[in-house]
């Protein structure tokens, strides 16, 4: 075991305070990962305050970790010390169910382990990427290429897969006409990775607050939801429509500017109960959906893809002991477009 230092909620609601955690000893299979950095992530902020339902504290959030291997066990044979990984939101999975195997390791039939607030196959705990170092199984790592700096790749790990998988899974590209529903962490990523992958590219944002923004970062067009004429504008539009907010949206609103055959993908999770009027689908045959993150071969993938097309997240570098800020800044919409948390600091 080995005691490093990390930033922990004691408890559900609590702010974050500075404290040490103990990690487990390197196993046969297992990488140990000096933390550089780790991105902010607003379900970071669910779980922390149980949005989502009971939670386990101590907890210590963080998925989208950027660090250097330190060590690795004796039969790791695909990574040595001194290589770039990441870590993101899993880190097992029962590895024999069919999904596992097809490498849909985020729908584990066993449900996968998580980064945090789970509990591993050894009974304990799981602590996240606010830390100075974890340890992880090799199978649940990824490489991060040698193009993308570790600080604006670590969002990558979380927010860039839960964009890239919903996008090749419905088959964003030359000819295909995509909506991203909010500018924040998810959504500028979203934004980035659709017009890489040849979509046509429209932002729906409350505003127009960042309406420049959007279109430097590869949007072609950028419409405010709070003007009705938008829906009435837009009506029939889009292939695919990926809503990255975690408010309860008017969804069946957002279903009528889908074409026949179109599909609206919910990324971002309500902690409320949502509204769904069935007649705002049925009449097009259109589709409503969710996608989780990816699995470790698609994390991998698109790792590759960013960094091939020079796609990385647009971040504000933090110390550590300004998290507890840093989230009421999330809540606020007050960061553009990701809080990612200097290691260094802890």
């Amino acid at each position: 075991m080995t005691t490093v230092t990390a930033y922990a909620a004691p408890a559900a609601k609590a702010p974050l305070e500075r404290t040490t955690i103990e990690r487990r000893a390197v196993g046969t299979h297992d990488l140990q990962i000096d933390i550089s950095f780790v991105g902010v992530c607003h379900s970071d902020i669910h779980q922390v305050r149980e949005g989502w339902g009971t939670a386990i504290f101590p907890m210590v959030p963080g998925h989208e970790i950027a660090g250097v291997v330190s060590a690795v066990g004796s039969g790791v044979t695909e990574f040595r010390a001194g290589d770039r990984v990441g870590v993101g939101c899993m880190v097992d999975s029962c590895r024999r169910c069919d999904n596992c195997r097809a490498g849909l390791e985020q729908y584990c039939a066993e449900g996968p382990t998580w980064t945090y607030n789970s509990v591993g196959k050894d009974g304990q705990p799981t602590y996240g990427g606010y830390a100075q170092q974890v340890v992880v199984d090799e199978n649940y790592v990824v490489r991060i290429p040698d193009a993308l700096p570790l600080d604006v790749a670590a969002p990558l790990l979380c927010a860039g897969i839960t964009t890239y998988s919903p996008l090749r899974h419905w088959k964003a590209g030359p000819g295909t006409s995509v909506a991203v529903v909010g500018l924040g962490g998810l959504g500028h990523l979203g934004v980035k990775i659709a017009h890489r992958l040849g979509a046509e590219v429209t932002v729906l944002s409350q505003s127009l607050r960042k309406k420049d923004d959007g279109l430097r970062l590869g949007a072609h067009h950028y419409h405010a939801t709070s003007d009705p004429r938008t829906f009435e504008d837009l009506a029939g539009r889009f292939d695919l429509i990926l809503s990255t907010v975690s408010a309860p949206l008017d969804f069946g609103a957002y279903a009528s500017m889908l074409r026949t055959d179109g599909s609206m993908v919910s990324l971002g999770l309500p902690e409320e109960p949502v509204h769904l009027v069935l007649q705002s689908v049925v009449g097009n045959r259109r589709s409503m959906s969710s996608s989780g993150i990816g699995g470790i071969a698609e994390t991998q993938e698109m790792l590759d893809f960013c960094a091939a097309h020079g796609v990385a997240a647009e971040i504000e570098l933090i110390r550590a002991d300004e998290i507890n800020d840093a989230y009421e800044r999330v809540l606020a919409s007050d960061v553009r477009y990701r809080f990612v948390i200097d290691t260094a600091t802890l």
